[in-house]
């Protein structure tokens, strides 16, 4: 019989993983299989916290759009005719069919189930043959609109219209991310999403994960970034991401059989930045990997407690893409790549096969993975201040004895006034 982990020696226990790195232990293995946590971490993180969507460049135009998910909400981001970046559910506000897919450019939205129309802004233009329909009337009706807000080029929303802003918490990061001025870097549009069987903070962890770079990925094509090069600048408090700087051995490493940079170098790097790779992470979304020659962006979109899907993008210094040999120098960047991607992606499944195991302990740390310290800082908190706030707002019971049907202790999540 499943025992639920949703209770106060649960959220109380997570404290050991906020210490010092040197001290502290690894989330729970439920943290990452079980459903009914993930269910609260929808609540927790997703529905209140910065999301990124995309690129800006995705829209340009007026009527320019891109569709998404995130938790499962199918979201729509248009460029409205005011030129502003708009963000909104695709569910038809009538039998919930898909008012998008894919991208393009639309003058507005039509539902292709019943033909309602809606305007790049979200409001119902027209809802055929509803004359006779009682209490009707088109302007009630518009598609739930999500807060917007652009860093660095990327498109970020957030399910709570009382979220503050982001950009003020991401301060640290963008000084440490400057020289790569990433708001005016230039790239193409990802292709499909890749889907894959593990939890997304499975993925988050190895992206920013210093220890495994020497041991995992050691040889020809890695070893010029070693793990004991290493660091992990201190973040404010109140941090809404983290970075890892990694020494090279030699300037301009870049991930190919060369081993140096293929494609124009980011004109504003200085010798320091050209002998080191950075890894950022805002979570609960987006990792960027930075070389000197090209960065990675990756959107992690959690669709339930053991799956997520990532689109994986890239993007160059300004003009890089109108060299006659861009192709070429592109295509040598992703032969290795590739094959990193792949030693790291068949880990991740296995950790996933691991967590799920009676054996799976809450393991130590090695300095070289702060990176994971530094998310458990952001993650914990919030789980925590979610717990709290559940059980001041009646949402957890805790009756002395339970009636047949109802929740016995704090084991259990109740809906308010079922218990």
């Amino acid at each position: 019989m499943h025992k639920s982990l949703l209770n106060d020696q649960f959220f109380n226990s997570l404290d050991s993983s906020v210490l010092p790195v040197e001290e502290a232990e690894t989330l729970p293995p439920g943290c990452y299989t079980d459903a009914e946590f993930y269910e609260f971490e929808k609540e927790a993180l997703f529905n209140h916290e910065w999301l990124c969507v995309g690129r800006e460049s995705w829209a340009k135009e007026a009527g320019d759009y891109f569709t998404t998910s995130l938790i499962g909400e199918p979201i729509i981001v248009v460029r409205n005719r005011q030129g502003d970046l708009k963000a909104m559910s695709s569910v038809c506000q009538h039998r919930a069919m898909l008012v998008a897919e894919g991208h393009g450019n639309a003058r507005a939205f039509m539902c292709p189930y019943h033909h309602w129309t809606y305007s790049l802004d979200g409001d119902l233009l027209n809802g055929p043959a509803m004359e006779k329909t009682c209490d009707f009337s088109k302007t009630d009706i518009k598609l739930p609109t999500f807060k917007v807000e652009v860093w660095l080029g990327f498109v970020f929303i957030n399910f709570d219209d009382q979220a503050a802003p982001l950009a003020p918490r991401l301060e640290a990061v963008a000084k440490i991310l400057e020289p790569y001025d990433l708001a005016n870097a230039e790239g193409s549009k990802p292709e499909e999403a890749d889907k894959f069987p593990w939890n997304w903070k499975v993925m988050f962890e190895n992206n920013n994960d210093g220890y495994h770079a020497s041991r995992l990925h050691g040889g020809h094509y890695h070893d010029f970034v070693p793990s004991e090069l290493s660091s992990f600048p201190d973040m404010p408090a109140d941090t809404a991401g983290y970075c890892r700087l990694n020494g090279t051995t030699h300037s301009d490493a870049s991930f190919n059989a060369s081993q140096k940079a293929l494609l124009p170098v980011f004109p504003n790097l200085k010798d320091a930045d050209r002998n080191q790779m950075l890894f950022a992470n805002i979570p609960p979304t987006l990792s960027l990997v930075l070389t000197n020659d090209m960065v990675f962006y990756l959107n992690v979109r959690a669709n339930g407690p053991e799956s997520h899907e990532m689109d994986t993008g890239l993007l160059v210094a300004p003009g890089a893409m109108d060299s006659p040999a861009f192709e070429d120098c592109l295509a040598a960047n992703m032969a290795t790549a590739h094959k990193i991607m792949a030693q790291d992606q068949h880990v991740d499944e296995m950790v996933q096969v691991g967590l799920r195991s009676r054996f799976a302990i809450r393991g130590r740390y090695s300095w070289q993975e702060s990176a994971q310290q530094q998310l458990n800082s952001w993650l914990v908190p919030r789980y925590q201040d979610c717990w709290d706030k559940m059980k001041k707002t009646g949402m957890v019971s805790r009756p002395a004895k339970a009636a047949p049907g109802q929740c016995s202790d704090t084991s259990a999540l109740c809906e308010k006034g079922e218990a």
